[in-house]
């Protein structure tokens, strides 16, 4: 690590750090919703044994709306949405989240607390049981891959142009079971880090490496969402940030930000923290893949100064115990990264990439 994170602890009336109120944490209903809530819900209840945590669990729109494609939609917080209500309306203290779910943009009052250290943000390649041991090189011409992703898709159709690529809707457990139940897919594309948290490791055949399918911005990451008014908990959340996460992702989100990307377009990253450099790869696509732009920059992120502005947010995160300008570079890192994109003609695949996706 390039510099110290300074820990507090949250101060209460008695001066003793103990807490006594209840602590409301909001999630979706989803297995792998709750494993992820319950493992944020654990780290709180070991820094802050006082504390009482229950936890809430609710169904967002993109739980319910399964026969679309995430990328038809057309609703930004598809996964959020309901949570942030429950927020605003003090129904929940703080929301756990894929940081993957969450828009660049915030809606007003509202903040990402602590973004946790990252999980393997890679995809995998999960494979129909009657494939066990092929890869995706090596399965039949016109194989069936399931992917909601149009990042992946787009990716994955250049580099292994004899597969078909479909749609597939669900929860983790959902999409697994039209796997193995059915014959409509050889494989299926899903994240790495669910799988892992799920416990399914044993499903993966295969880790995709940058070369074949660079990730999604923020994902593999957990975020902590909260009221951006309440100092106390923004304060006892804070303690969760894992430095390097939060700066990779400060620069993975800024770079989406720019190029005003979401879900109905295919735009991937990759990013990487070695000796006080953050590397950023940044790429976006056409639907087919067919056309790409992709480019790499980097910049230091060692500490120049110990200032904090506790009021700051980039890209909606509050980070106070992460020094400013390492947060200020890796935020410049995504914008200028994708500035770069921009003049070589990116704005332009990815407007192409939006109005084919509303088409289909």
């Amino acid at each position: 690590m390039c510099w110290k994170l300074r820990l507090f602890l949250l101060p209460s009336q008695d001066g003793n750090g103990k807490v006594s109120r209840v602590i409301r944490i909001g999630t979706r209903k989803s297995q792998l919703a709750r494993i992820q809530t319950d493992s944020v819900a654990d780290k709180l209840k070991e820094l802050y044994p006082d504390v009482h945590l229950e936890i809430v669990a609710m169904s967002t729109t993109g739980d319910k709306i399964l026969d679309t494609a995430l990328s038809k939609i057309g609703e930004k917080s598809l996964f959020t949405k309901e949570l942030e209500n429950a927020l605003e309306k003090n129904e929940v203290d703080l929301v756990v989240h894929s940081l993957k779910d969450l828009p660049t943009t915030l809606p007003p009052g509202f903040t990402i607390g602590a973004v946790l250290k990252r999980e393997n943000p890679h995809d995998a390649v999960v494979l129909h049981p009657k494939h066990a041991g092929k890869t995706l090189d090596t399965l039949p011409e016109n194989s069936v891959i399931g992917t909601s992703s149009l990042r992946r898709a787009a990716q994955l159709k250049k580099r292994f142009p004899h597969l078909d690529f479909k749609d597939i809707r669900g929860n983790l457990n959902t999409r697994l079971k039209k796997l193995d139940d059915k014959n409509d897919f050889s494989a299926i594309i899903l994240a790495a880090a669910g799988l892992r948290r799920m416990g399914w490791e044993d499903r993966i055949s295969q880790i995709l490496g940058p070369e074949d399918c660079m990730y999604a911005v923020g994902q593999g990451a957990l975020a902590v969402e909260v009221r951006a008014r309440d100092a106390d908990i923004l304060e006892m959340v804070s303690v969760l940030h894992d430095p390097d996460t939060v700066l990779r992702c400060i620069a993975e989100r800024a770079f989406l930000k720019r190029l005003e990307g979401g879900c109905s377009v295919p735009v991937a990253v990759h990013t990487q923290v070695k000796d006080c450099q953050l590397y950023l790869t940044g790429a976006v696509y056409s639907l087919d893949g067919s056309e790409s732009l992709k480019e790499t920059m980097q910049t230091s992120i060692a500490a120049e100064s110990e200032k904090v502005d506790e009021q700051v947010q980039r890209v909606g995160v509050t980070a106070a115990k992460i020094p400013g300008d390492a947060q200020d570079r890796a935020e410049k890192l995504g914008a200028d990264l994708a500035d770069l994109l921009l003049g070589k003609g990116a704005k332009e695949i990815l407007t192409v990439a939006r109005q084919l996706n509303d088409a289909r």
